[in-house]
């Protein structure tokens, strides 16, 4: 009796492994159809006011762009790390820039296990080769063109605009580029290599699991740190008359071993192209991970009272706001913030930046040589958010926001055809306006995903991301967003 039960158990033991699956597969679909009927919603919602603002296929929008470029070498960060025999540290640290592995050890487990983005010079020129020579190799790298000036013209280029871009590239390097992107600048015989180490959700190494998708990014840059391209740059702005100017890419200079005073008088000559283009002329400034203090000074200095746009992440917006709050800079933060504190560090932020230009108007007795911020656009992996002063330049703002959502997936998936299947919603069902005591909350609405209301002097849309969950790269995503915005803006 026992051999035969066991057999007769073997005999069955298919058919209720199939029953167990089908029980499972009823039991769980209906939610599962739920939420994939939400994400087709959100889509096909989010696509709709996307489309609700086109191009001028005729008189296409012409954009400055500026400065650098160089050549991306994506790796998978862990594989990299294991190949060189790089073992996973016990005390993650911050270091401002890489001098040898042990720091580099550090500073990639800081950043991994939160999944936050960031990017290091390394002065050690020997690592920096062996590490090239390394990822070369390695299964499954990919060769790209990189620098946030390069990554924003493509994607300008291809929403439908025409780009000038200021940048010292070789002539394969321009090659590539699309027809609708002129480069002006220097030419270099060989671009500097950026090594990108992505990692995916879950990663592990060592002991440590990364929150999110996301790179560390090192380089041991020496040509875009000095802006080679901006005098070319400045003599075709004239002649180019564009709609807007996007500066981005000057993270280059952030701990760079330059002379004394060489950054400043570097970055005076920004300022002085900056403050002599039209007032007509739009001027968008893309933040970075910024590390060096007096960088962040100079930059509030020089570049940002002439910007009335700027464009940054869930890491750079409070890094900023400490600095304008009289603090030190803040080199990691939470990776996933909720709305309602992104809203009210980004209402911080344009209240100070526009005092700041109105205090120094009235000490001047006369109007003030820089901007009004009119324009901020905060992109997190949850969700996007845009703070646009009413009245001003910048148009379109819901379909904007929108389109940088989708923008945000296409990328990150790698596929202009979005696939629900694929992605997943991982803002809350309802968001507060702000983290005060009584505030408003707003449900996300599955046919109108893009939330917009107005406060004082300002419009405020937030829409989610349909965030992606087979990630093909993470790297330039917030170039590639904040460009896709910015097109349907002016």
């Amino acid at each position: 009796m026992e051999v035969g039960g066991r057999v007769s158990w073997v005999k069955y033991a298919p058919l209720l492994s199939l029953l167990a699956v089908l029980l499972a597969v009823w039991f769980r679909s209906p939610q599962n159809e739920v939420l994939d009927d939400r994400l087709d919603r959100v889509l096909s919602s989010l696509l709709r006011a996307e489309r609700k603002v086109g191009i001028n296929d005729v008189v296409r929008p012409r954009v400055a762009v500026g400065f650098g470029g160089c050549v991306d070498l994506i790796v998978d960060g862990v594989s990299l790390l294991n190949k060189i025999g790089l073992s996973p540290t016990n005390q993650p640290l911050h270091h401002d820039y890489i001098e040898n592995t042990e720091q580099l050890a550090q500073s990639f487990a800081y950043f991994f296990a939160p999944g936050a983005a960031a990017e290091r010079f390394i002065y050690n020129d020997t690592l920096f080769s062996e590490l090239v020579e390394a990822s070369r190799d390695l299964p499954g790298n990919r060769w790209s063109v990189g620098g946030n000036a390069p990554v924003m013209a493509g994607r300008m280029a291809t929403e439908g605009c025409d780009v000038l871009l200021g940048g010292s590239f070789s002539t394969d390097f321009a090659d590539v580029l699309s027809q609708h992107i002129t480069v002006t600048g220097n030419t270099v015989d060989e671009p500097d290599i950026h090594l990108i180490l992505e990692y995916p959700s879950g990663a592990n190494w060592g002991h440590y699991t990364s929150r999110r998708a996301n790179r560390y990014i090192v380089h041991s840059d020496d040509h875009n740190p000095y802006l080679a391209s901006m005098e070319e740059f400045a003599k075709e702005l004239e002649d180019f008359t564009p709609d807007l100017l996007v500066v981005g890419g000057l993270q280059m200079m952030d701990n760079f071993p330059f002379q004394p005073g060489e950054r400043g008088a570097l970055l005076s000559r920004l300022a002085d192209l900056l403050s002599s283009s039209s007032p007509q002329i739009g001027v968008h400034f893309e933040m970075a991970s910024f590390v060096e203090e007096s960088i962040m000074e100079d930059l509030l200095h020089y570049v940002i009272p002439h910007a009335d746009s700027m464009g940054m992440n869930e890491q750079e917006l409070p890094n900023l706001l400490s600095l304008l709050k009289g603090s030190t800079i803040t080199v990691l933060s939470d990776p996933n913030p909720r709305v309602a504190t992104v809203l009210d560090q980004m209402r911080e932020v344009y209240r100070i930046l526009n005092k700041r230009n109105k205090d120094a108007s009235d000490t001047n007795g006369t109007t003030a040589e820089g901007k009004s911020l009119t324009r901020l656009h905060v992109h997190t992996l949850a969700f996007q958010a845009m703070i646009v002063t009413r009245g001003s330049k910048w148009k379109n703002t819901m379909s904007a926001t929108a389109k940088a959502s989708l923008t945000a997936n296409r990328h990150v998936c790698g596929s202009n055809d979005i696939d629900p299947s694929k992605a997943r919603l991982i803002m809350d069902d309802s968001f507060s306006v702000s983290r005060q005591e009584g505030s408003q909350r707003i449900p996300l609405q599955e046919t109108r995903p893009v939330s917009c209301w107005y406060e004082e002097d300002y419009e405020i849309c937030v829409a989610p991301v349909l965030v992606c969950t087979d990630v093909y790269q993470t790297a330039g995503g917030g170039d590639n967003v904040s460009a896709a915005g910015l097109v349907l803006q002016i």
